[in-house]
């Protein structure tokens, strides 16, 4: 069996000094001050004191060392710390930072960050770590996947029109992802996947990989959309859209607005419309409207009726108005039925997020003359504005966890598949909880907001490396083959690294879990 070079676990060196050696080189013409390393099948050949091609791995010495740390979560009950502590750092003597894990039974975890891979997976995972959860024996399998059919889902939360359904999205030139079906108040892109990492151009190929690293580790990226918007996203952050921060989510549609608010509008207004590129309401004719015996104005509105106070398509998606194209909000009236209205009709015109509102009487000719708001209805615009939740934008990533990967868990990948199915296996990214999708295989989903920082890498093959861990109970990872003979206690891990005895020293570093997740070793799967 061909040698495999050290890339998967950097424990003491004291421990193994034999482990200083070169890695024998499978090219008999490779330089003798490189090492070659084969966590990808790019095959890096290392100079000494350069590294990878992925900025992962470096040469050392003549050794190859892993550049980032370990990420290890650390439960306290300390209201309101959260803070990283480095621990065991390289080149640094710190034993004292290391606390023995019997003094904190279950309130460690190991993550999958910064833990190596077993590339291509023909032997176990760098970590598969012993532990107890409320006198629960359990395993974690910890390992660094390299992921090729992976993408992200962003959700931007905004009334603005972003670009036309399946738009090209373009990073640097390249197209990267799509615009895909709108959600209630949120605009929908799919940003990466094996299409535009393997299926198109290199430089295609660089592009999409290197954003979406910058994406899965929370950081800005810029993008346009064909057709539509210039964009900057990052997880976490409100939006800027053509230049602009974006500012509130809507409160709901025009006509779920006019449900929510009418009562607040009787006898303040005679006629409201909420301006909405979904469905436009208006209050006279709403179902709201004439449960309070509102008198009809007569107001004649563009677009296709719905059901009574509902339009649709009353303008283009846009940027203005209600997610429309409008600037001025009396373009979509067509006029009034003059047996219906009358001189002095109080007329409101509002977005869905109260960012936009004009106030209007109507003069002896019925036309609508803008007049200053009165500070009661003035108080009710507000009110949609507070109740807007916050523009946001939200990165989910999303992968297939196939292939050899699961071969670092058992011999027989198949039942840790189906184990996960019975809800016997939780799977987190990170430490952070993930959704399992319905169907075949292993398809996981996880906010990378809940992620500790930095969790994301690449290789240029090109391909995302992302933590993922596996945690189940010592009697199931028994039942479904796992490789019982590689389980080491939490203790040994902290001691002494990975589970095979190679490579040099790792660093290590203690975080807590984002506020909102559940403790990995105690939270339930998150099954579909």
């Amino acid at each position: 069996m061909t040698e495999h070079t050290k890339t998967d676990g950097l424990p003491e060196m004291d421990l193994m000094p034999q482990v200083l050696e070169r890695a024998k080189p499978r090219n008999e013409r490779m330089a003798t001050n490189k090492i070659e390393c084969n966590a990808c099948p790019v095959l890096c050949q290392i100079t000494e004191g350069r590294s990878g091609a992925c900025d992962r791995y470096a040469n050392e010495g003549g050794v190859l060392v892993r550049v980032d740390p370990v990420v290890m979560l650390r439960r306290t009950f300390d209201a309101g710390e959260v803070r990283l502590v480095p621990f065991a750092a390289r080149q640094a003597d710190t034993p004292e930072a290391a606390p023995p894990a019997q003094a904190m039974p279950g309130e460690v975890f190991v993550t999958g960050v910064g833990s190596s891979t077993t590339y291509p997976d023909y032997k176990p995972a760098p970590f598969i770590v012993s532990s107890q959860a409320e006198g629960v024996d359990m395993v974690t399998v910890v390992t660094e996947g390299i992921f090729s059919y992976c993408s992200f889902k962003v959700k931007i939360d905004t009334d603005r029109w972003l670009g036309p359904e399946q738009a090209n999205i373009r990073c640097k030139g390249e197209v990267v992802g799509h615009v895909t079906t709108a959600e209630y108040g949120s605009q929908m892109l799919s940003i990466g996947g094996v299409h535009h990492l393997t299926g198109g151009s290199k430089k295609e190929g660089r592009v999409a990989v290197e954003m979406m690293q910058q994406l899965g580790n929370k950081q800005a990226v810029e993008i346009s959309i064909d057709g539509g918007a210039q964009l900057v996203v990052q997880a976490g952050r409100a939006p800027i859209v053509n230049g602009v921060e974006e500012q509130r989510m809507r409160v709901g549609c025009g006509s779920a607005t006019i449900g929510i608010f009418a009562k607040q509008w009787f006898g303040q207004a005679d006629e409201v419309v909420v301006v909405d590129d979904h469905i436009t309401g208006v209050l006279t004719e709403h179902q709201a409207g004439r449960c309070l015996d509102i008198r009809p104005s007569g107001l004649k509105i563009r677009g296709r009726k719905s059901t009574p106070g509902r339009y649709f398509q009353v303008a283009n998606p846009g940027i203005g108005w209600g997610g429309t194209d409008i600037s001025d909000p009396l373009s979509i009236i067509e006029g009034w039925d003059e047996s219906l209205a009358w001189p002095g009709l109080r007329l409101l015109m509002v977005s869905t997020t109260g960012e936009h509102a004009a106030w209007y009487v109507l003069d002896e000719h019925l036309q609508p003359q803008p007049q200053e708001m009165p500070a009661a209805v003035r108080a009710v615009v507000d009110r949609i504005g507070e109740n807007c939740e916050p523009s946001l934008t939200s990165v989910l990533f999303l992968a297939g966890a196939g292939g050899s990967l699961r071969a670092g868990a058992t011999e027989n990948p198949v039942l840790l598949t189906r184990a996960i199915k019975r809800s016997l296996v939780n799977v987190t990214c990170g430490g952070a909880p993930a959704y399992v999708w319905p169907g075949g295989g292993i398809t996981v989903m996880t906010d990378v907001s809940r992620m500790p920082d930095n969790s994301f890498g690449t290789v240029p093959t090109p391909a995302i490396v992302a933590p993922i861990e596996f945690t189940m109970q010592l009697q199931h990872y028994r039942a479904l083959g796992g490789h019982l003979e590689h389980v080491r206690s939490l203790d040994e891990v902290l001691r002494s690294g990975a589970w095979h005895n190679e490579g040099a020293p790792k660093s290590l570093q203690w975080g807590q879990p984002e506020p909102g997740n559940g403790w990995p070793l105690g939270q339930a799967p998150m099954l579909g």
